[in-house]
């Protein structure tokens, strides 16, 4: 097995999350008290070095603002997930996680605005770069969640490329583009992001079969 298989490389990937979910949630913990943590408190209470906080988060206010759009955003997405009524459909399953999304967008959306600014410019450090995510590997998370009933359909690599194509449609990337270039209102930008959503996921199911 080579350091490319996707396998392996999906096993690191979600490890990387795993790290960095920890780190957040410390975060969001230290946070609910009303202080500001420090670096130092975050990293003692996720029980990793600085160095590792510093590795998926340059600043303490990247960290922050992601923390505080996370606690937004995942029960609500958890529970959409968890919908036993959904359970075998993953078109449906993407459905309801856009929408959910979409429904706090006004609260998450500028946080996600902020983030991007502090994160659109590449690292110094390349393997920084090359190590962990930057911004928002929780939405790969729950796309993954969302479209869990295609792993016995879709070898590994087809999965991962479908869940690299939903990133680019699923998102405070996507919602900007339509908003600041296509200006396109919210009933128009969530048709358009669930059509594109439903043509990926249709697409990964046909090309499978033929």
């Amino acid at each position: 097995m080579t350091t490319d298989d996707p396998a392996r490389r999906g096993g690191r990937e979600a490890q990387r999350r795993r790290t960095r979910k920890a780190i957040v949630d410390a975060a969001v913990r230290l946070s609910a008290g009303g202080t500001t943590p420090s670096i130092d408190e975050i990293a003692a209470a996720a029980d990793v070095s600085r160095r590792t906080v510093y590795t998926y988060f340059p600043t303490l206010d990247h960290l922050l603002i992601d923390a505080t759009a996370g606690a937004l955003n995942e029960p609500p997405v958890e529970q959409a997930l968890a919908d036993p009524a959904l359970a075998g459909d993953p078109a449906a399953r993407v459905d309801a996680l856009i929408r959910t999304l979409l429904a706090h967008s006004p609260q998450s959306l500028p946080l996600g605005r902020r983030l991007i600014r502090l994160t659109v410019d590449p690292p110094a450090d390349d393997a920084r770069e090359a190590a962990a995510p930057r911004r928002n590997p929780r939405r790969v998370g729950w796309l993954e969640q969302a479209c869990e009933p295609l792993r016995g359909t879709l070898d590994e690599e087809a999965f991962q490329r479908l869940i690299s194509a939903l990133t680019v449609v699923v998102g405070w990337e996507a919602q900007i583009a339509l908003r600041d270039v296509r200006g396109l209102g919210p009933r128009a930008e969530q048709e358009t992001i669930t059509w594109a959503a439903r043509a990926l996921v249709e697409a990964a199911i046909k090309e499978n079969g033929d």
